[in-house]
């Protein structure tokens, strides 16, 4: 069966099973919402996912905790890639993504998202929408990009490490609208907010000043977010709730922010989700990251300073 076909036929299973059991619909951020997140950011919560909420009847996607019910694929591993590590305290589960095969072209990277040629309709939110923040915990489990599987040349390196990000309405499964990931800067590998406001448009980076060996240690839980405010064509990043000092790598308007506004992404919905590597459709291999994940968090809005603190305190101090 196709993964197009799964993912609807497990996503019915859901729906019937709880219209008989007389179950509320997947957890949304309004009211109560998940416990791991913040009040205050409940209402702004698009997607969230902590890797404790497999799809009944398809271990292989994992459940949407925010308000979109966007179903995730954990792609090529399945369910083996739900490990038992906290990133903290209260924290179950983990996400598992890494290179496989690096000298075969092989499409068979783990990696989790999900993808559609006509847009994620669930993920409405981000379309034409003025700002948003991507964050969550990460943990390398490398110190150097993994070698290119897509070229001949066994020298030869990816130029990036995916973590997580939104696509944009036109992707192929590597362009994005809102991203957080390592990258090459100027011949030296950086952690990034890396934004597009305008499908087809030039995209903006925000690169972190300091070595990305130290803010990601290997073996370490960290939290990271990248926030991305389009009115204004502004980026920020976060470790551990404490913005990073960092620059960005265009000093002209590639936003295209300058003239009047409103200044808002493209009315068009993001084709979907990637984490840790690009193209969730697994139709080609690009920029893996032999990492661990923990709540991730896909939210509508670009979060403060204060807000991004607050949300590192609620997980690390208790609820």
């Amino acid at each position: 069966m196709s993964r197009a076909r799964r993912v609807a036929a497990a996503t019915a299973a859901v729906l019937a099973a709880g219209a008989l059991a007389g179950l509320a619909p997947p957890a949304s951020a309004g009211g109560s919402g998940p416990r791991d997140v913040h009040p205050s950011l409940r209402d702004n919560l698009v997607a969230f996912y902590d890797f404790d909420h497999p799809v009944p009847g398809d271990a292989a996607l994992e459940r949407d905790q925010g308000r979109s019910g966007t179903e995730i694929e954990l792609v090529n591993g399945g369910a083996a890639m739900r490990v038992a590590d906290r990133a903290y305290a209260g924290s179950g589960r983990a996400l598992q993504t890494r290179q496989v095969e690096p000298t075969v072209a092989g499409n068979d990277d783990w990696k989790a998202g999900t993808w559609s040629a006509s847009g994620v309709r669930t993920l409405r939110a981000f379309n034409a929408v003025a700002g948003t923040t991507v964050m969550g915990w990460f943990k390398a489990g490398m110190t150097a990009p993994r070698p290119n599987s897509t070229t001949a040349d066994p020298d030869d390196l990816f130029n990036a490490i995916g973590l997580a990000g939104v696509l944009t309405g036109d992707s192929d499964g590597h362009g994005v609208r809102a991203l957080l990931e390592l990258i090459d800067v100027e011949g030296e590998l950086r952690l990034v907010a890396l934004g597009r406001r305008l499908d087809g448009g030039n995209s903006q980076t925000f690169a972190a000043a300091q070595d990305w060996h130290t803010l990601l240690p290997v073996g370490q839980w960290v939290h990271l977010a990248a926030t991305f405010d389009f009115s204004t064509g502004t980026m920020a990043l976060y470790r551990n709730g404490r913005p990073l000092a960092g620059f960005y790598t265009r000093t002209d308007d590639p936003w295209l922010v300058d003239g009047p506004g409103p200044h808002v992404t493209t009315a068009s919905d993001p084709r979907g989700i990637k984490i840790g590597g690009s193209y969730p459709q697994d139709t080609r291999e690009q920029n893996p990251c032999d990492c661990r994940m923990d709540s991730l968090m896909f939210l509508d809005r670009a979060l403060s300073a204060r807000d991004v603190e607050r949300q590192y305190r609620h997980m690390t101090r208790g609820r």
